[in-house]
């Protein structure tokens, strides 16, 4: 398998069209045609990551958090972030970032935060904005069954539980063949006027260029009509963080024992504590103070997040418990997850998980 062979199946998996506009994610360096010997798998990439790598013959490194955020303007070696570049291409290493991609995926870093407490019913806390597109197209009501069919095989009409999603309503279409066309319907010259069926499917943006191309091979017309529009729906499947119920309600001395075993956290930073007993949880991976606002919303009894500052605990007023265990805490999960779903696509070459601990911070 090649490089860019590799990076299809990983952006199937997790998508990069869902990523932070601010962020750096896909292929920080390597060749997109370079054959892959070993994938290894890592919360960061630091200098140890690359020796690690080189090690156990892996040159490929599949990376949540990208080495290369800014752009970089020298390689002098006079950073950490410029000696891993250069001695990831001295040894011919390829590094992908994925990053805010996994960060909102359904399957991501908050979702495995969740997995792990143990939360049931849970859902995404910070639904996606703009992750939905809508097409609508008219064809011949004989043809309209196929197309249809074809459309939802390529993933359209999936919202939520529910799939084969569409909306139909019988029209008339009118058109006219000029002497250069080859129209399926009609004759040449004449105008013509058929009985069409007006199809709109709604379908995840990162699609976009399948669906367009079932479109253009099931629909009987030489110039297809269709219309595509960007939505400002929420995409319940797509976003930030997580929310879900514990089995049954713990006292927060209790579930302040089961984050720290669950999580390994040197120690937890918390606001006042008002409640006896705590039930419906909030978490998201990494620096999470932007999502206060929503588990309030959302009636969170405690919301598990890390990065907060002194200010942000105010935030809480009383409304819930915002707990703070850690950044790599947070997230030290989520190269568990990639090597678990990475390993269940790809069967030829090994995908290891890294065993250096990359946390940059200590607790006495």
């Amino acid at each position: 398998m090649i490089t860019q062979e590799l990076i299809k199946i990983i952006e199937e998996i997790v998508p990069p069209d869902y990523a932070e506009d601010f962020d750096n994610v896909g292929l920080l360096v390597g060749d997109p045609k370079r054959e892959v010997t070993g994938v290894l798998v890592t919360l960061d990439t630091l200098e140890a990551t690359i020796e690690e790598a080189v090690r156990l013959h892996c040159n490929f490194i599949l990376s949540f958090h990208p080495i290369i955020f800014n752009g970089l303007k020298k390689l002098t070696n006079s950073t950490y972030v410029e000696r891993v570049v250069r001695q990831a291409i001295k040894n011919d290493i390829q590094i992908y970032a994925i990053h805010t991609a996994l960060d909102n995926s359904s399957i991501g870093v908050s979702m495995k935060m969740a997995e792990v407490l143990g939360l049931k019913q849970t859902k995404i806390l910070i639904p996606k904005k703009g992750g939905l597109k809508k097409l609508t197209t008219y064809v011949p009501l004989a043809h309209s069954e196929k197309l249809r069919t074809a459309l939802f095989e390529a993933g359209a009409g999936k919202l939520g539980n529910y799939d084969s999603c569409s909306f139909n309503f019988e029209g008339l279409g009118t058109y006219r063949a000029n002497e250069k066309a080859n129209p399926f319907l009609g004759i040449k010259g004449e105008l013509h006027h058929e009985g069409e069926n007006c199809l709109s499917v709604v379908f995840e943006r990162h699609l976009e260029t399948d669906i367009l191309k079932s479109l253009r091979a099931n629909h009987p017309y030489e110039e297809v009509a269709y219309e595509i529009v960007s939505l400002d729906n929420t995409h319940q499947g797509l976003g930030l963080g997580a929310i879900g119920e514990l089995e049954s309600g713990l006292t927060p001395e209790k579930f302040f024992k089961l984050v720290k075993e669950r999580f390994g956290t040197g120690t937890i930073r918390h606001s006042a504590v008002h409640k006896d007993l705590l039930k419906k949880v909030a978490v998201l991976g990494g620096s999470g103070s932007f999502g206060i606002s929503n588990a309030i919303k959302e009636q969170a009894d405690v919301y598990l997040t890390a990065d907060l500052k002194y200010h942000d605990f105010f935030r809480a007023e009383d409304k819930l418990l915002l707990a703070d265990i850690g950044h790599y805490e947070s997230e030290q999960f989520t190269k568990n997850l990639l090597v678990d779903l990475l390993s269940k696509k790809i069967t030829n070459f090994a995908i290891i998980l890294s065993k250096i601990n990359t946390n940059p911070i200590n607790y006495f």
